[in-house]
């Protein structure tokens, strides 16, 4: 991977960041260098891959917090969010040099506006992997943790970070990182890391002072929603074969009690393609085809927009033959929401912790 690639991006954000005529966000720049264990699955071949990775990283971040404290600023403490890119530094036969890029949420343990104070908290970042070198038979036999060059990015761990001047912070970070395709191709273990990260932190323009203290939540009015979403997304049930449609129906009642959440109950129905090719003999129904779930929804409230769908489904009835393989199903992602009523999401949907597909979803939500 070589820098040049992304300095078009990197001068991009700095014009628009010195472009703001109206400083509404507090800007600054990251570069963090972070190494740490893959993990392996246990298996032979697992072992071989962990073996062989050393991994090591850059990762490059530009973030933004607002000024004027909102409700949900000061809710989640006057967290940060932004754009970022990592790029691990060697190459590594077996999986390939794999980079990402990633939106991000640093959320603060505590109310904390001294500059020269110790901090900690948490963070979150979700985006695409890209250069993966996947399982091939022949040229790449061992790596049988991804099928896909192109794979979801998922990592999450805590920070702290400490003043060494009054626009430079070191920070340091721990967590879990994973890449995975949702079963878009098999094979799909994913990739699982440990990386511990180090770095810096500069502060665009002059710091100003947050006055969060200041600030006073106004009263919530509890309300209802009903939520309908179309899901899409695909499926690749072996090895070597082809890859089919998977998607569904979804209606949810949710009442919301406070700013950050929402919960309620709802109805799913699935839709797999491609049944009687994989099962001729199969008999031909609508029933074979689909699936019916109860499911308990709980929506994590991050910005007006932004939120998290968490999902606990238990099956009215299911198709063991569309490797529907438990009861029960779970589902957790990422939505944003226009105007309180379209929104778009991306998630997954899974047994017992194991991929079934990736849900991308297009819904509308009638508020009460």
């Amino acid at each position: 991977m070589k820098f040049k690639h992304f300095g078009w991006l990197i001068a991009f954000c700095l014009t628009l960041t010195n472009a703001s005529a109206q400083r509404k966000y507090e800007h600054f720049l990251s570069l963090l260098y972070e190494s740490g264990p893959m993990l392996s699955n246990g298996t032979d071949w697992g072992d071989e891959v962990k073996n062989a990775v050393e991994y090591k990283a850059l990762d490059f971040r530009l973030g933004w917090k607002k000024i004027n404290t909102d409700t949900y600023s000061y809710l989640y403490r006057n967290p940060r969010f932004g754009l970022g890119l990592n790029f691990t530094i060697p190459y590594f036969e077996e999986i390939g040099q794999p980079y990402a890029i990633y939106g991000f949420m640093d959320v603060p343990f505590s109310r904390v506006n001294l500059p020269k104070r110790f901090q900690t908290g948490y963070f979150s970042q979700f985006g695409v992997g890209f250069n993966v070198n996947p399982y091939n038979p022949n040229k790449n036999p061992v790596n049988q943790y991804l099928g896909s060059k192109i794979n979801a990015f998922v990592h999450l761990g805590f920070w702290a970070k400490y003043p060494i001047s009054p626009s430079v912070d070191f920070q340091a970070s721990l967590g879990l990182k994973h890449l995975s395709n949702g079963a878009s191709k098999k094979p799909n273990a994913g990739i699982n890391l440990v990386p511990f990260s180090v770095g810096v932190k500069y502060r665009l323009g002059s710091q100003s002072e947050i006055q969060s203290d200041k600030f006073e939540i106004p009263e919530f009015k509890p309300s209802s929603h009903w939520n309908f979403a179309l899901y899409s997304g695909m499926k690749n049930y072996e090895l070597g074969a082809p890859v089919y449609f998977r998607g569904g129906l979804g209606v949810n009642y949710l009442i919301q009690p406070s700013y950050k959440y929402r919960v309620g109950l709802g109805m799913d129905l699935f839709y797999a393609q491609g049944l009687y090719s994989r099962f001729p003999d199969l008999k031909s129904t609508f029933k074979n085809q689909t699936s019916l779930g109860l499911v308990a929804s709980w929506e994590w409230q991050l910005t007006e927009n932004l939120y998290v769908p968490i999902g606990f489904g238990a099956y009215l009835y299911r198709q063991e033959h569309n490797q529907e393989v438990t009861w029960y199903y779970e589902r957790i992602g990422l939505r944003y929401r226009f105007s309180n009523q379209l929104f778009l999401g991306l998630q997954i949907k899974a047994h017992r912790a194991s991929a079934d597909f990736f849900e991308f979803t297009l819904g509308y939500t009638i508020s009460k």
